[in-house]
């Protein structure tokens, strides 16, 4: 997979722009502030429907525009296609091929993409729920199942939680199984697919980081629940245990138990990364993570995904920048930097300077 063109109208600090992407190392560079992130962004959203950076799809639109439109032309194994997204103050609307999609459903997998900056240290060093949006975001690109499943978890659980709150507590007992039912169904196929993206993962990260590190530290990833059996087994248990925590969860006013509670083990010469790790070997854990999601994406879908490195090699030593370089070989790569000289180590590339906003 890889994006050939990419056109930016009123998106961030671009009032329009067009950049051209080779296959291999597409390598943005300029002074901070520039636009850089901004360009990486947009590849980011039109691969996933969804930025990494902010919370309202509005916040994209460039100070005193109306909209913002992105557009790409873009080639996989099945061909060409073009994707463009328009966002408004209202919301966002997505087409393929010029047809508008009506739900995001349909958008995500089109072309996948993996994306690592500095800020993605919160994978290691916050809490459980960025953990769980790394692997919400990576497994809905290749699951339409997950994805749906997913969202319909989300409703009904949002659903139950305005029940636990109700006072009267007969109407409470009476109605919590009608949803957790639902509940139960869906979080099953969301565990049993997280459990078999984690056991994948985890010998790639360990390979990546053996790698970046001259095999001098060895690093683990797995799942902290354990979701074993089919899906009807996982659902029958999960339901078992909603139903021994019901005077809990009314007491608390929230579902204390599911996937929305999962969190993920990351472990560092056996010791737990976010606790104990350095800024340098958190950094490496988290970078060894997105590649082996790369790895993933090649099983998956058999052709490599976008990768995005955004400002990754001011935070490597000089070992570990030439290793990553090497390892990128073969895959379409936009990385920003503010000196190209600096990261390229004679390797190939297309070479695109930005200064505010423009392509210089």
């Amino acid at each position: 997979m890889r994006i050939k063109n990419l056109t930016l109208t009123n998106f961030r600090n671009y009032e329009k722009e067009t950049f051209a992407f080779d296959g291999g190392l597409n390598v943005l560079f300029g002074k901070n502030a520039q636009g850089k992130t901004n360009c990486a962004e947009a590849v980011f959203f039109l691969c996933t429907g969804t930025s990494l950076r902010i919370k309202r799809d509005a916040q994209l639109i460039r100070r005193g525009a109306e909209e913002a439109r992105l557009s790409a032309l873009a080639e996989s194994r099945y061909g060409e296609l073009s994707l463009e997204a328009v966002i408004t103050e209202r919301g966002k609307q997505l087409f393929v091929n010029g047809s508008k999609v009506a739900k995001t459903v349909d958008w995500i997998g089109n072309v996948n993409s993996v994306f690592f900056s500095p800020g993605e240290l919160r994978l290691i060093q916050d809490g459980p729920d960025e953990r769980r949006r790394f692997l919400d975001i990576s497994i809905s690109q290749t699951s339409k199942t997950y994805y749906t499943a997913l969202l319909r978890y989300r409703k009904i659980l949002e659903q139950r939680n305005v029940l636990l709150k109700e006072r009267d507590v007969s109407v409470v007992l009476e109605t919590l199984p009608v949803w957790d039912e639902q509940l139960c169904r869906y979080g099953a196929i969301i565990g049993k697919a997280r459990k078999e993206y984690v056991d994948r993962l985890a010998p790639h990260a360990r390979e990546a980081h053996a790698f970046l590190t001259d095999g001098e530290e060895e690093l683990f990833v797995g799942a902290e629940r354990k979701y074993e059996g089919s899906e009807e087994e996982i659902a029958a248990s999960l339901y078992r245990e909603m139903q021994e925590r019901y005077e809990r969860d009314m007491r608390l006013g929230f579902t204390t138990i599911g996937p929305h509670r999962d969190d993920l083990d990351i472990l560092i010469g056996g010791m737990d990364a976010k606790q104990f790790a350095s800024q340098g070997q958190t950094r490496t854990a988290a970078l060894s993570i997105k590649l082996a999601e790369v790895e993933i994406f090649k099983e998956l879908s058999g052709e490599p995904p976008v990768l995005i490195l955004d400002d990754v090699m001011s935070e490597l030593d000089l070992p570990r920048r030439k290793k990553l370089v090497r390892k990128v070989e073969g895959l379409q790569t936009i990385l920003t930097c503010t000196h190209a000289e600096r990261v390229l180590y004679g390797k190939e590339c297309r070479k695109i300077q930005i200064r505010g906003g423009r392509i210089v």
